[in-house]
């Protein structure tokens, strides 16, 4: 099975996770596949907190200014993030895996309220915690959201679920001869302007000293690799 060399991880997922390619819907397969995935981290014994993002069915940015507040735009978002973390609470339990989901912004009959103390006690009971909401305000994103959660459980280290391999130096998908960097530091992300996640969710992981590796999620058993010490993904530290 092997050993993990972690032993509590925040794993930040995006929207487009639960989705098919260029489908902004919550698919059923792609939203199993992710928690087949998150199965294989629980059973090695790894205490585990997921961060949602809910890009597959809106972003603030993307709302056309003039129409609806930035705001507005912004908390519709977080409520995207509940939407598609009832859809991984859902899937989760029906694989065997107990959850809980807590959010920023509470809803009574579906989410308990995002406490410190009370997500602690449940990674330490052995459930999965799924963190909803955001930060429950505008204008920070579903990265900063995972980083500050990351320090506030104290996670060994955060991962950034992708679906690319690692970080680049240019986009891959474009660019055939990018380069993927397989260690950096917060200072590199910076100087280079690498689109690894948002100025405010870096500076929380610099100043915290929190490592974070982002990898392609979605290459069956990645998550398992990585977990066990395989070299997997980009590795940003220091």
């Amino acid at each position: 099975m092997g050993i993990p060399i972690y032993k509590r991880i925040l794993l930040k997922i995006s929207g487009e996770s639960f989705s098919q390619e260029k489908q902004h819907i919550i698919d059923p397969v792609a939203t199993a596949f992710v928690s087949s995935e998150i199965k294989s981290a629980k059973d090695l014994g790894v205490e585990v907190a997921v961060v949602v993002g809910g890009g597959n069915l809106i972003r603030g940015q993307m709302v056309h200014p003039g129409v609806i507040d930035r705001v507005s735009a912004d908390y519709m978002g977080m409520l995207a993030t509940i939407i598609n973390s009832l859809a991984l609470q859902d899937t989760l339990e029906s694989i065997g895996i107990s959850t809980r989901l807590l959010s920023a912004i509470h809803i009574e009959p579906l989410t308990e309220p995002y406490i410190k103390r009370e997500a602690l006690r449940h990674l330490k009971k052995g459930k999965v915690i799924i963190l909803a909401g955001g930060t429950a305000n505008p204008y920070f994103t579903t990265d900063t959201t995972a980083a500050l959660r990351a320090i506030e459980i104290q996670a060994d280290v955060m991962l950034k679920g992708t679906k690319v391999d690692g970080v680049y130096d240019d986009d891959p998908n474009k660019n055939p001869s990018a380069k993927m960097f397989q260690n950096l530091s917060y200072m590199e992300v910076l100087s280079r302007k690498l689109k690894v996640m948002d100025l405010t969710a870096i500076s929380l992981c610099m100043e915290n000293q929190l490592p974070l590796i982002v990898f392609n999620l979605f290459r069956k058993g990645n998550l398992k690799k990585l977990l066990t010490g395989e070299k997997i993904g980009t590795r940003v530290e220091g």
